[in-house]
């Protein structure tokens, strides 16, 4: 979407403490005005600039603090890619949210962008009709930018407390869920004696770099097939299930309605759809189902999970790495009653510490281990050792 009528940047007076602070950069004035009144509608949220280009969006970061960025791709002057190391200069725990139409050139810029240090990606309705009438962008946008103002003003306060300078009043609101948690002990079970026979990965805000870091160290003992749910829309998923595949070294794809599994090769659930596999004798097989959404998803990661208990028992193998919410949780808690290992990804490496700081909260897991860990913790399960 743009814009002739492009204006070039808008600053506006704060209006009251403890609100999560936006900045809004796109080049059509009339997706500027919708997400400014969006969001502006809530009482936790306001809007401090709007910028039409990537240069005028570096000019809005000096005017004062900012907590979120939305961040459009495709603009005159700066693009949104090129923009977003220039931003991260000014602010490394600036929060960006990249938005993007879905098309098959942008999903691949999208993820460029995830690689590049943006936190997020909200898929952009392609008319103006669709934004308006979409409640489900409205909610995920909503979500998105509660969950990560609430990160970037934990990090605030925790710098202004550790300066020993009074730290400011945080929002809050009914349904926002912080990014972080006090963390504590975890009651721990003990890691299945089974080796394990699949290997079941869900993840959601900041998956794709975590997938990356745990997929390309995996030893080459990690030899059964690997199943993935990353809450993404159609499109991502096939330029995701591409990427992992160079990085990883494997055999990657999205996962195929009645396909058998194989051994070593990458499966990732398609946008849209849930993905469940199936015992059919010796042969396990994949089934897709446009069922109804779980934890306001779709693929979710709780079907992937509880068909993965149900097929492969003490033999399952399950790790819920960084994402927003709870999903994963559940699906985990039946892997592990099933006899199965479930693993963690811990607070200070997530993004976002929801799905694995429930899951891990549930007692389900057998460690909680930081990102760069959890591949090492793999291959010794794999090669037989529970340490």
């Amino acid at each position: 979407m743009s814009s002739a009528a492009a204006t070039p940047i808008v600053t506006r007076q704060s209006t009251g403490v403890g609100k999560i602070r936006v900045m809004i950069c796109d080049d059509s004035a009339v997706v500027r005005g919708f997400i400014t009144r969006l969001l502006e509608r809530e009482a936790d949220i306001e809007i401090v600039v709007t910028a039409s280009d990537g240069e005028a969006a570096i000019r809005g970061m000096e005017r004062g603090p900012i907590d979120v960025a939305i961040l459009d791709i495709e603009m005159p002057v700066m693009d949104g890619l090129t923009a977003l190391p220039k931003l991260l200069a000014i602010d490394k725990d600036l929060q960006v949210i990249v938005a993007s139409t879905l098309t098959l050139r942008n999903a691949q810029i999208s993820l460029q962008a995830l690689a590049a240090g943006a936190a997020e990606y909200v898929p952009k309705p392609s008319s103006s009709s669709e934004l308006s009438g979409s409640t489900e962008f409205r909610r995920e946008l909503l979500d998105k930018v509660r969950t990560l103002g609430g990160k970037r003003r934990a990090i605030r306060g925790n710098a202004m407390r550790r300066d020993g300078r009074s730290t400011p009043a945080v929002a809050s609101a009914a349904g926002f869920r912080a990014a972080s948690s006090a963390g504590g002990a975890f009651a721990l079970r003990k890691a299945s004696a089974h080796r394990p026979q699949i290997l079941a990965i869900g993840s959601s805000t900041g998956g794709p770099q975590a997938l990356v870091g745990v997929l390309s160290a995996l030893a080459t003992s990690v030899d059964v097939p690997i199943v993935i749910t990353q809450h993404m829309p159609a499109t991502f998923t096939a330029i995701l299930a591409e990427h992992l595949g160079r990085v990883s070294r494997r055999e990657a794809r999205e996962g195929v309605e009645g396909e058998t599994l194989r051994k070593g090769r990458i499966y990732v659930a398609p946008g849209g759809q849930h993905m469940k596999l199936e015992q059919r004798g010796r042969d396990c097989v994949v089934r897709l189902s446009q069922g109804p959404l779980e934890n306001f998803c779709r693929p979710a990661v709780d079907p992937l999970f509880r068909s993965v208990a149900q097929a492969f028992g003490p033999s399952a193998l399950a790790v819920v790495l960084t994402g927003m919410g709870a999903d994963g949780a559940k699906g985990s808690k039946m892997v592990a009653d099933a006899g199965g290992t479930v693993i963690a990804q811990d607070e200070a490496t997530s993004v976002v510490w929801g799905m694995p700081g429930a899951t891990a909260q549930s007692g389900s897991c057998s460690a909680v281990l930081p990102l760069a860990e959890i591949a090492p913790k793999i291959g010794r399960l794999f090669a037989g050792g529970a340490s």
